[in-house]
């Protein structure tokens, strides 16, 4: 099983990709919650050079407060993460598949919950 939806956009810049990336999380009724830059932090805590690389914590208020009455722990997997980083020729977004991060939680109803904020997931990764 995979455990994230990807799609790569060549030759793109990559903050017009993360205005992108943001706004087709909004449309679909996620807002960002956190956001690490990674390339920042591994400069700053290693002095390690690296490609730009971002990781946005996205939540969509209504599954989230669906998916805690249904199982109260849930919020340790909360938000879900999508990341842009620069790649050779372009780049990438990657959104992780809440399906796969719940396959710890024996709860059909989660993972039905799940299923759903999948698909809305991969609808703003395509979109982008």
């Amino acid at each position: 099983m995979t455990y994230t939806h990807d799609r790569m956009i060549p030759g793109a810049d990559f903050d017009e990709v993360d205005r992108r990336v943001r706004a087709a999380l909004g449309d679909r009724g996620f807002g960002v919650l956190t956001e690490i830059d990674v390339k920042a932090t591994m400069k700053k805590k290693l002095d390690a050079e690296m490609e730009p690389y971002r990781i946005l914590g996205a939540c969509n208020p209504q599954m989230a407060h669906k998916a805690l009455e249904i199982e109260p722990r849930v919020g340790a997997m909360l938000p879900c993460n999508v990341i842009l980083r620069q790649v050779e020729g372009g780049v990438e977004i990657s959104a992780i598949d809440p399906v796969a991060s719940m396959a710890a939680i024996d709860n059909a109803r989660l993972k039905g919950l799940a299923g759903q904020v999948r698909e809305m997931l991969k609808e703003a990764i395509e979109a982008a």
